[in-house]
């Protein structure tokens, strides 16, 4: 490998040149014993430099099934206390009496929900973070968090590009809205409380980081080397990301599920997190604009 270099011994009596030595004597007349032990020395070096280290009793290990989806619920019940202690410090804001109607409104408000999203990131990176350390793997090579190629990633913008317009086009063959009714009215209280650019961060920048380092990051790293496989891994990470989407319906939920099969495709064929994390924040941030523009 280029800059690694072995390490130089210096012996002493090596190079140096004894000035007592007459001219006329040569290396045969050297004494045979101060040979041997020159020999010795330089032998010795080597094998101290060659001596193997000692195995490590621990060696790195990635969670199989059962300990994934053990640590995958740990990491949700972290996401889910972050983004539920938002909401409780906003319905206790109040005061007074509760009022049900209120705590409503409030939940359901642009900066409520902006802000439970951000919070939900460092809520999974902290529990991710607890989860891979006893595997005593990196916390960016487990979670393959690595660039890859800018071919790479404009095939995937291009793949879901097709995707999400083939969903589009079907939607509005079958009658329906293109975009969720609450995502316009999210967009409309955010806009109203001047929190729109707070929201455009937790939809395209907070929302794609934690929700792509949780599925296809940790849920696709471990169940990919387990018995499912790689097949099982992208649609097993998939259906729990779509589970994460509580507030679509059927319908949306299957456009989800078929992102979630694509982004996992990609993990697999680029073996970069990283990534899914653009592409899913590009995708959010183009049904925001969708969104906003449609909701006039």
């Amino acid at each position: 490998m280029a800059g690694l270099f072995p390490a130089i011994y210096v012996l002493p009596g090596c190079g140096h040149v004894d000035a007592r030595v007459k001219p006329g004597h040569d290396d045969e007349k050297q004494s045979p014993s101060h040979e041997n032990r020159l020999m010795d020395s330089i032998t010795s070096a080597g094998a101290v430099a060659g001596q193997p280290d000692t195995p490590d009793p621990r060696p790195p290990r990635v969670w199989k099934f059962w300990g994934t989806t053990l640590w995958g619920l740990f990491i949700f019940a972290a996401m889910f206390l972050g983004q539920l202690a938002v909401i409780i410090y906003f319905v206790l804001r109040q005061g007074g009496s509760f009022d049900v109607a209120e705590a409503i409104r409030v939940v359901g408000g642009g900066v409520t929900i902006s802000l439970s999203v951000i919070l939900g990131l460092p809520a999974v990176l902290a529990a991710t973070w607890v989860a891979i350390r006893p595997t005593r793997i990196s916390f960016a090579d487990y979670l393959a968090l690595r660039w890859t190629s800018w071919r790479n990633f404009f095939i995937g913008l291009a793949a879901l590009a097709i995707l999400v317009g083939g969903w589009d086009l079907l939607s509005r063959a079958l009658g329906r809205e293109v975009t969720p009714g609450f995502m316009g009215e999210v967009l409309k209280s955010a806009q109203a409380d001047g929190a729109l650019w707070l929201l455009v961060i937790a939809f395209t920048v907070a929302a794609p980081m934690w929700e792509e380092i949780f599925a296809r990051g940790f849920l696709y790293r471990g169940w990919s080397e387990s018995r499912l496989g790689v097949a099982g891994a992208i649609f097993l990470s998939s259906l729990a990301w779509t589970a994460l989407h509580l507030q679509y319906d059927w319908f949306f939920f299957g456009e989800v599920f078929t992102i979630g099969l694509l982004l996992g495709y990609l993990r697999h064929r680029t073996n970069s997190t990283w990534l899914t994390i653009v592409l899913h924040g590009i995708n959010n941030l183009a049904a925001t604009i969708q969104t906003f523009w449609l909701a006039g």
